[in-house]
């Protein structure tokens, strides 16, 4: 995360691990909260308890997380990027593009295009 725009960028402002993994809307929440005990089962009993462990499942632990922000028409981006105030001229011609064809059809949500906009990208 630390060499990310989520993170160093000019506003100042930076996105913490909650604001992105864990869902506002209590029942959401609830349900990850249930899905991550099973991260927390994996460290406990040694599935992954070590740095090689986790980066062997990681592809999978990402594809997880992916899954959901496709389902969910990726809310936790949309509690700080709604589309509604993004300022089109101030993007670069391609990403105008893209945003009017995909983000405001809503042919596609913001994580079919910004995988690894946080974290490096697994091995795929």
């Amino acid at each position: 995360l630390k060499g990310t725009i989520h993170y160093n960028n000019r506003s100042g402002v930076r996105a913490t691990c909650p604001d992105c993994h864990v869902p506002h809307n209590w029942t959401d929440k609830i349900v990850r909260k249930m899905q991550a005990s099973k991260e927390v089962w994996g460290k406990v009993f040694g599935t992954m308890n070590t740095r090689e462990k986790f980066l062997e499942k990681r592809l999978e632990l990402a594809q997880h997380e992916w899954h959901r922000l496709k389902s969910n028409n990726s809310l936790e981006c949309r509690n700080c990027h709604s589309a509604e105030s993004m300022d089109f001229n101030r993007q670069s011609p391609r990403a105008q593009a893209m945003h009017s064809k995909f983000l405001i059809t809503r042919e596609k949500t913001c994580i079919d295009c910004h995988k690894g906009i946080a974290h490096k990208l697994p091995d795929m």
